[in-house]
């Protein structure tokens, strides 16, 4: 086997690598990663929990998701965008999150932003930018995965245009393979076959 492809798992099953370091990672890998995404809120949790995982492993970001939620108000954007003075310095003292200062303000800006788009909006221009899965070759070890894209420096570009903050290239591309814009399960990872019926509808 070469180095990067896909690693039987506890049931025997071949998985990504990556996954096959928790139990965690197993979970998040098999029911969540790479499965399509919809709705404003949903994505913005999304591109905020991203913007966290910035400079940090993703299993630090996952592991505190529902402190994340709870903190954020399980990231519905009229609601963030309304928070206080108050609510950000009871952000900045809550353990349960990645205390950061610049993260914080900045999904706490882009909430203020969102609020004032249509609905769907966020939905409409972030899968805008799916690339033609006819047109991508498939993943076989972890080598071919890429960090970045042409489609996802686009993405980046239109989020900054309209105002978003923490929404580089590498983060824009790291949203559109947890949120299924892109399919980057290794080619025989038990997860492609079952990624293909969406679990998460337009809303």
């Amino acid at each position: 086997m070469s180095a990067g492809e896909t690693v039987a798992g506890p049931d025997g099953a071949p998985r990504c690598p990556w996954a096959l370091s928790t139990a965690d990672y197993v979970t998040y890998h098999d029911e969540e990663w790479g499965r399509p995404v919809h709705g404003d809120d949903a994505l913005y949790e999304r591109l905020s929990l991203e913007a966290f995982q910035s400079g940090l492993s993703w299993i630090t970001i996952l592991r505190r998701r529902p402190g994340f939620r709870a903190a954020f108000a399980g990231f519905e954007i009229a609601e963030v965008a309304a928070f206080t003075d108050e609510d950000r310095e009871r952000l900045l003292a809550d353990a349960g999150i990645i205390r950061n200062r610049a993260k914080i303000d900045a999904t706490l800006a882009n909430a203020r932003v969102l609020a004032e788009w249509g609905p769907g909006e966020l939905d409409e221009l972030i899968w805008s930018h799916a690339p033609d899965p006819d047109g991508r070759p498939v993943p076989k070890t972890l080598a071919d995965v890429p960090a970045v894209t042409p489609e996802s420096t686009a993405l980046s570009k239109a989020l900054k245009k309209r105002g978003l903050r923490f929404v580089g290239p590498t983060t824009a591309y790291a949203l559109m393979q947890a949120c299924g814009l892109v399919d980057d399960h290794l080619e025989s990872c038990v997860a492609r076959e079952s990624r293909r019926a969406p679990d998460h509808l337009p809303r």
